[in-house]
Formats: structure tokens, C-alpha cells, sequence
């Protein structure tokens, strides 16, 4: 049986475990939160490193990309160095491939009519592939990085715009501990009441996004007719989006046993497919794995 699990700086409360096979072989595919605890993130990896047949790092990205740059965050490059035999992923490689061709297929659907929708995107540098994929189908979009990252009143409109402010910006950004940008630990079970213009931003919008954690931090309780994209939700997070009204929740990555993983766990589980490292897996060979998976986007109609 092959392994996958995924370390997450995110809360134990959502972590999951699920057996599937998965093109003929057996797959445990695991989450294991350390609720916002560096140390024991880096300790738990140490354990799992050269047990298991690859890891996915949650809650934290190693990367962050431009159109024309990569950026290293400084605490997940520590976290992967922490690991020596065992593959390590982020997600980024499929956040690249898999939901660009999510949205692509998004916008061949009648009911979704991609072309002139607005779309609040909470991070597009955590997203660069889907945020590019979103423009190509014609949306109008809202790129909230600075917002919901470092609280920036600052909303971007363009990927020119995105693109400025990245190369600016994201060189002290990354420098900074991951607590200070992205939820983690308890904080990601708990709403963050903000004032105008947050809440605005999610109302004008018709689509709503990008990372679960940045979209609920700051969801507003009515979100009537909405679509969200998303992924890594729980059964108790669809509760929560069908009482806000939320029309349709489409996630990037399938569901497994009423959980949809993050794509760190599902680019896990696509290396230890290939038996490669993820320096020799191309974009190509993920695309051709997905087709070959016939992986589709989990749509489920709340209202």
C-alpha cells in the first residue's frame, strides 16, 4: 500500500484519514495537523521522512509564483529541507496544471457562463495558474492578495497589476513568518469579524476563489446565489456555505470519503504515482496522469 500524508500548520480538527485504490493500487491518504506548531510540523516530518512515499506540506506554501518569477517562502523551504529521503510537494505544481484545466472545463458549462462573471480571488499569486485561467475566460476579477494576506486595503484588478505589486512586495513577504499571511493552527476554525469593504468585496462578487482558509476567515454570513472554487473542505464547511446561500461549491481536487484534500495531497499522490521526484515530473506529465485519472472538479449544488 502506498503512502501519502500530508503536514499541515493548519488545525488537528480537520485532519482525515481515507484508504482508495486508485489505478489498480492502494493509496492511505492522511492530514496531520500540528495547530500552528512549527516545531512539531518539523518533528512529525522527521518521523514520516523516508516512511512514507511522498509528503504534502499544508497550510504553508514553498513557493509563490508570478508570471515571471519564483519566490521562496522562507518557512516552507525550512520545512521541506527538514525531510532528506521522501518526496515533497506544496500543491503548486497542480495549482499550475489541474485547475487551470478545472476552470477551462468550468467555462464549456452552461450553468456556470464564466464570461463577464466577477470573480473575488483571494490570492493570486497562491493561484497564478487559475487566476490566468479566469482572464482567459473572459471574467472580471478582484485579486485580493494584500487584503487578505497582510491586510493591505489595496484590492488589484489586472494580472499586470498582481504582477507589479508581487515583485515589490513579495521578497519581504516571504521573509515573513507564516502566522502573519495565512491562517493557521486554531485561528483557521475561527471566523475574523473585518468592517467594510471585506465583505463588500465577496457581495459584488459572483464567483468567490482560491484557498478555503482565506475565503471563510472573512466570509460574511449571506452569500446568496454565490459559486465558490475552492478546495480542502469539510462536511461541516458545506453546511456552513449551504446556510450562507451559496448556489454551487466546485472543488479543484475530488472528493474522498466526503472530503476534498488539498492539492498538496493530490499532487502526493499523483508522485508516487510516477515514481518520480518533483524536479523531473514536467507540467505534461501531470496532464497526462489527470486525463488518464479522468480527475473532474467536485460540483455540488447547495441551493
Amino acid at each position: 500500500m502506498k503512502k501519502v500524508i500530508s503536514v499541515s500548520l493548519g488545525s488537528s480538527k480537520r485532519d482525515h484519514e481515507v484508504q482508495v485504490p486508485i489505478l489498480g493500487e492502494d493509496f492511505l491518504i492522511a492530514r496531520r495537523g500540528t495547530d500552528g506548531d512549527f516545531e512539531a510540523a518539523v518533528k512529525l516530518l522527521g518521523e514520516l521522512d523516508g516512511e512514507v512515499d511522498a509528503i504534502g506540506l499544508g497550510g504553508i506554501d514553498i513557493y509563490l509564483y508570478s508570471l515571471k518569477n519564483r519566490y521562496v517562502l522562507k518557512e516552507g523551504l525550512r520545512l521541506k529541507q527538514a525531510v532528506k529521503r521522501t518526496p515533497v510537494v506544496d500543491g503548486s505544481g497542480l495549482k499550475n496544471t489541474l485547475e487551470r484545466e478545472v476552470i477551462g472545463q468550468l467555462a464549456e458549462d452552461p450553468r456556470f457562463a464564466l464570461e463577464g462573471k466577477k470573480v473575488l480571488m483571494v490570492s493570486g499569486l497562491d493561484r497564478f495558474g487559475m487566476a490566468q485561467a479566469f482572464v482567459q475566460a473572459g471574467c472580471r476579477m478582484i485579486y485580493g492578495d494584500f487584503l487578505f494576506s497582510i491586510g493591505l486595503a489595496k484590492p488589484l484588478y489586472t494580472l499586470e497589476e498582481l504582477e507589479h505589486y508581487a515583485d515589490k512586495l513579495l521578497p519581504l513577504i516571504t521573509e515573513l513568518p507564516i502566522e502573519f499571511i495565512y491562517p493557521t493552527g486554531k485561528s483557521q476554525d475561527k471566523k475574523d469579524a473585518r468592517p467594510a469593504p471585506f465583505g463588500d468585496y465577496y457581495r459584488e462578487a459572483d464567483i468567490v476563489a482560491g484557498d478555503f482558509h482565506y475565503i471563510y476567515k472573512y466570509m460574511p454570513s449571506e452569500l446568496p446565489g454565490k459559486t465558490v472554487v475552492t478546495n480542502t473542505v469539510t462536511r461541516e464547511n458545506l453546511k456552513e456555505l449551504a446556510q450562507s446561500g451559496v448556489k454551487y461549491l466546485i472543488t479543484t481536487t475530488p472528493e474522498f470519503s466526503g472530503r476534498s484534500f488539498g492539492t498538496n495531497v493530490l499532487e502526493g499522490v499523483l508522485l508516487a504515482i510516477l515514481r518520480k521526484t518533483p524536479e523531473e515530473i514536467s507540467p505534461e506529465d501531470y496532464l497526462k496522469l489527470i486525463k488518464e485519472l479522468d480527475l473532474k472538479p467536485r460540483i455540488e449544488i447547495l441551493n
